[in-house]
């Protein structure tokens, strides 16, 4: 598998994140659902309309998600971000760098929209990372996958072959 992070010299310097992503694989593209400033209990993070805390418990919460499939943000290639107000961008973007690596940032996209579904949150991020395929735990999942052998023909020590239709 191979990621390059491209920022053409044609098209000015992003702050903070690649305009292009390439990756070359064969292996698992992991798409993670927004994530908004949620502790585990279900509560907004911080004082209400505290944007910093929300904005750190959202990618607390992106880790989480990455780290559930065995993956970090060094894996993550494209950033969807959405602000219910763009004043917060700085902080966002102090925020969102502690957890990424600024050398090889995602392609990323950041917009205000009016309003998120839950009452009180102030930001959204959902996220897209690439990961090696995974051959042994595929191998895993055919085997378990397969009915287990009735006890009687176990027992036997031998497998009758199945008759074709």
């Amino acid at each position: 598998m191979s990621t390059r992070f491209i920022n053409p010299p044609t098209i000015s310097k992003p702050p903070g994140y690649t305009h292009v992503v390439e990756a070359t694989t064969p292996g698992r593209i992991v798409y993670i659902a927004g994530q908004l400033g949620l502790d585990a209990a279900g509560n907004v993070a911080g004082a209400p309309g505290d944007f910093r805390a929300q904005a750190r418990q959202t990618f607390e919460n992106l880790k989480h998600a990455l780290a559930a499939v065995g993956a970090t943000f060094a894996d993550v290639v494209k950033l969807n971000n959405y602000l219910t107000d763009l004043g917060h961008l700085p902080i966002f973007r102090e925020v969102r760098d502690s957890y990424l690596n600024t050398q090889r940032p995602p392609a990323s996209t950041t917009i205000q929209i009016s309003k998120l579904a839950r009452e009180g949150a102030l930001l959204e991020t959902e996220a897209v990372a690439i990961l090696p395929a995974k051959v042994a735990r595929a191998t895993r999942t055919r085997r378990a996958a397969r009915p287990a052998r009735s006890p009687a023909r176990a027992s036997r020590g031998k497998v009758a072959p199945r008759k074709r239709k």
